[in-house]
């Protein structure tokens, strides 16, 4: 049976080229932000690093860290805990700089910590939940549901690209 599960997968995530397909958009890289658990697509994700020194750059909202070298690319670092307007933002051990390649523009998110890799089948998958204008869900794909876990699914690119942030062109799609 696993073994079966497992070729399924495999067939689903690659062609014949072994070019990525649609079905590998299920793999979700999932992290924590306070109490909260979060994915993002898996193909957007380039590496996770330890968080490090960050230089700051002035006049940038407070979310936006500041800058790091990464093998000579200039990355931006994005505080997701002060998007989020979490209360309690500790630099610990556990905090994690996840760098992410989305629409071409290399950029990282600070998270409390990395979770795992998961793969996500349709009938796990929900929409995101219709709260009106009370909560801004602009930037939830959706809900993944594993045993008792809830993740929330993030649209990263839709995020990166919202007027707030501005750190990639909107997509014309």
């Amino acid at each position: 049976m696993f073994q079966e599960q497992t070729e399924q997968t495999a067939n689903r995530a690659t062609d014949s080229s072994g070019v990525a397909v649609a079905g590998a958009a299920n793999e979700y890289l999932t992290f924590r932000l306070g109490k909260e658990e979060y994915g993002i697509e898996i193909l957007k994700v380039q590496e996770i690093r330890g968080y490090e020194a960050i230089t700051q750059i002035a006049n940038a909202p407070d979310f936006i860290k500041g800058v790091v070298n990464l093998r000579g690319i200039i990355v931006p670092i994005i505080d997701m805990r002060i998007k989020f307007r979490l209360t309690d933002v500790d630099y610990n051990q556990f905090t994690v700089v996840i760098i992410l390649n989305v629409a071409g523009r290399v950029m990282g998110i600070v998270v409390d910590g990395v979770s795992d890799v998961i793969n996500l089948t349709a009938d796990q998958l929900r929409p995101a939940p219709g709260l009106g204008s009370v909560i801004d869900t602009e930037y939830i794909m959706g809900l993944g549901t594993i045993d008792d876990r809830m993740l929330i699914l993030s649209d990263i690119e839709k995020m990166m690209s919202s007027s707030d942030m501005g750190l990639i062109e909107p997509s014309t799609n």
